[in-house]
């Protein structure tokens, strides 16, 4: 299999990361619902280029991940959080999801971090597994937290040293 490139997102990335935060919306992940036109932009004052690290294949983005401060706190600051993390149905298989999440704790590390967590819905199976065998673990769950589609989901808190 090919090895992704992965990098930090630029400016120029925004219409293609975009449509692939649409493309790839589902109610296994998603809380919101399905993003109707017209479009909000990808990046926003909140999360720009520099919160977000892309995956590359042969050229063409197949995945992002979102690693984000979890909160504004300075006493927190030595956390970060994925906030997201898309792959092209046409990459599924490929190891870029695996990839985009050890390239984001290398580059929480880098950047100072001593921890990173993440929040995934309790029926998204394929995430947990993905995340349990990187070394992240159940720290807590929030019991029936959203109501998607008529059934109601757990919010399970995930986490790791680095």
């Amino acid at each position: 299999m090919p090895i992704p490139h992965i990098r930090l997102a630029t400016s120029d990335d925004e219409e293609v990361l975009g449509r692939l935060d649409r493309d790839t919306w589902s109610p296994l992940h998603a809380v919101q619902p399905r993003p109707q036109p017209p479009y909000q932009p990808f990046f926003n004052e909140r999360f720009g280029p520099r919160d977000h690290l892309v995956a590359e294949l042969d050229g063409a983005v197949v995945g992002y991940i979102k690693l984000a401060f979890p909160t504004p706190l300075a006493c927190n600051s030595h956390v970060r959080q994925i906030q997201g993390l898309a792959v092209a149905d046409e990459a599924r298989g490929a190891g870029i999801g695996r990839a985009l999440l050890r390239a984001a704790q290398d580059e929480a590390r880098r950047r100072g971090a001593r921890r990173i967590t993440l929040r995934v819905l309790g029926h998204n199976a394929p995430a947990r597994g993905l995340y349990e065998s990187e070394g992240f673990v159940v720290e807590g769950i929030l019991p029936e937290e959203f109501l998607i589609e008529g059934e109601y989901v757990d919010d399970v808190l995930m986490g790791r040293s680095l």
